[in-house]
């Protein structure tokens, strides 16, 4: 149940953060879903060496960290999936 929460935490994730940058991102909904899981992993261990440990109840400052972690990385992972394969698929 696990893997199953993290696919869907990374797709939420990723989809805010596809939402919150600006201009068209072009990576696909599989690779922004990595990203957001990503950006879950990176925004919790931030977030505990920034000492917040888990609360009871909704812990925002947790989400927070885990939602600016996915922007950043949705925001480079898409520059590099342009930087690759995204110039190949303009061509053709």
């Amino acid at each position: 149940m696990g893997w199953l929460w993290a696919i869907i935490v990374g797709f939420v994730l990723g989809l805010i953060a596809k939402a919150v940058i600006p201009g068209k991102q072009h990576s696909p909904l599989w690779l922004t879903t990595i990203f957001g899981m990503l950006g879950a992993i990176a925004g919790n261990a931030i977030a505990r060496a920034f000492g917040v440990a888990a609360t009871p109840g909704i812990d925002w400052t947790r989400h927070l960290f885990q939602l600016v972690a996915a922007i950043i990385i949705v925001a480079l992972g898409d520059m590099a999936y342009m930087a690759t394969l995204g110039k190949r698929k303009q061509r053709i």
